[in-house]
């Protein structure tokens, strides 16, 4: 695998499991509201992988040193491991009571750190 694809995976992957766990545990102990924590997954895995992939162009870009196909890998790539990632704490969320939903979901993301 390149290093542009290694790069954008986990980087996305390791921020798309933080932030959106942080992001779940948050809002459900404010707010307790399935629909809630649901728009806060989605808000997580649309604006803020944008937001990392934009990050990580350009930071690859400011390298000087890789082609630009690369540094577009790079991006795209932190964009779809976060948006998948993230996305994927929204079935707990929909199918278990959320008090459970968010138990599961830490241990989903701890999975996927140690994995």
């Amino acid at each position: 695998m390149r290093t542009s694809w290694k790069t954008g995976i986990s980087f996305g992957l390791t921020s798309g499991v933080i932030t959106t766990l942080g992001l779940m545990v948050g809002l459900h102990s404010g707010t307790h509201s399935r629909a809630i924590v649901i728009g806060g997954i989605l808000t997580i895995a649309i604006a803020d992988a944008m937001s990392d992939a934009l990050g990580i162009h350009v930071s690859e870009e400011s390298k000087n040193n890789a082609p630009m196909s690369q540094i577009w890998e790079a991006t795209l790539a932190t964009f779809a491991a976060k948006f998948v990632v993230s996305v994927t704490f929204i079935m707990p969320v929909i199918f278990a009571p959320l008090d459970q939903a968010i138990v599961i979901s830490v241990i989903w993301g701890l999975l996927l750190l140690t994995a």
